[in-house]
């Protein structure tokens, strides 16, 4: 990592915390209305369907799997990048290991306290709790073969193309030192841990270029272009692009509505989950219109609101957030802490690895 400015350490951080924060939002925002259609919706809430957090297990501000999985991915980059230092190195094993983390919260009751390797994250208690987890996820990540790497060549769950891959992606996209091209690879070969179909990881890559060049500095339109052009270097990308084509097109097209979200599709696949969530980014006025444009329609809510808010969030910084919005939200603080510890490896990595932190850092993030 090159040496930063204060002022370049101070943006990158906040724009970090603001895409994790700004998923979370999302992700809360339509957790409630899932699986209601946008006539529910209104019928039930008013012409302008949700304004707001409404009751989603339990309370108000809870958010859903998809935040559980972001969080575990940012584990995973954490512990792979200190593992690099010790000449060890391949991601998608450290976020594999991570993802089977989160299947434990999936099926425990709490933290096993006799695992060594839980982390801090592993030991945060409200994290074990099941909030609609995807099917392909849960079976990806359980059973008697779940130590097994999915690859390229032999990914788990080869028919899949839920979601579940894309709406945990946006992490990669925060290694802003990395080369886009990286950052797409990096993207598919953890997505093939629990969805092998291309249009399944080739979205999830595509989300991860879009918010690596924001989180460069750059547009939304630079970084959706971007994807398109390494999208069209990879077989079987069709669906992927015609998905991205079509929020661009949609952007064209006139005033933003659900029923112009809804003509995208509903999100249950991960290139229309893509599709809505960069359409509500590109036509916001400001990241609540985008955030509320995107939980709002009949399908998968959170996950397009998570979507929307992984990349507003990247590309405004955490002071953009609605503050309201940002009171409520449920593990506010250990998205901080998580959001800073990981700009904190990227940035301050060797100082962590050695002398008096050693051991703090390694008790936070312990690797085999």
């Amino acid at each position: 990592m090159p040496l930063w400015s204060r002022a370049q350490q101070q943006d990158f951080r906040s724009r970090v915390r603001g895409c994790l924060l700004g998923g979370a939002i999302g992700d809360a925002l339509g957790a409630g209305i899932e699986f209601e259609s946008l006539e529910k919706i209104r019928a039930a809430h008013g012409p302008q369907g949700v304004t707001g957090y409404v009751p989603a297990y339990g309370r108000r501000g809870s958010v859903t799997d998809d935040t559980q999985m972001v969080l575990f991915t940012v584990d995973g980059l954490i512990r792979a990048h200190i593992r690099r230092d010790g000449g060890s190195w391949h991601p998608p094993t450290d976020v594999h290991q991570a993802y089977l983390r989160w299947a434990a919260t999936q099926r425990d009751w709490g933290p096993d306290e006799r695992r060594a390797d839980l982390g801090w994250l592993g030991r945060e208690e409200w994290l074990y709790a099941q909030r609609a987890p995807g099917q392909a996820c849960l079976s990806g990540l359980t059973g008697p073969d779940a130590e097994r790497l999915g690859t390229l060549d032999a990914p788990r769950n080869p028919h899949s193309k839920g979601c579940g891959t894309v709406m945990r992606a946006a992490p990669f996209g925060l290694l802003v030192a990395w080369e886009p091209g990286l950052v797409f690879q990096l993207a598919v070969e953890c997505s093939v841990l629990t969805h092998g179909h291309p249009t399944g990881y080739l979205a999830a890559g595509a989300l991860a270029v879009i918010v690596h060049a924001v989180a460069r500095g750059g547009t939304l339109e630079e970084g959706v272009h971007l994807a398109l052009a390494l999208l069209s270097e990879r077989p079987s990308h069709e669906e992927t692009t015609a998905a991205l084509r079509g929020a661009l097109d949609a952007v064209r097209a006139g005033e933003p509505s659900a029923e112009r979200i809804e003509a995208l599709g509903e999100g249950w696949v991960a290139e229309e989950a893509l599709a809505i969530g960069v359409y509500c980014a590109l036509v916001a006025h400001d990241v609540k219109s985008g955030l509320l444009l995107a939980v709002n329609h009949s399908g998968d809510s959170d996950s397009t609101g998570a979507i929307c808010g992984n990349l507003l969030g990247a590309l405004h910084g955490e002071t953009a957030l609605p503050p309201t919005l940002l009171a409520e939200l449920e593990g506010r603080g250990t998205l901080l802490e998580l959001s800073d510890d990981f700009v904190l490896e990227l940035l301050h990595g060797p100082e962590l690895h050695g002398g008096e932190l050693r051991t703090v850092w390694a008790e936070r993030y312990p690797i085999a």
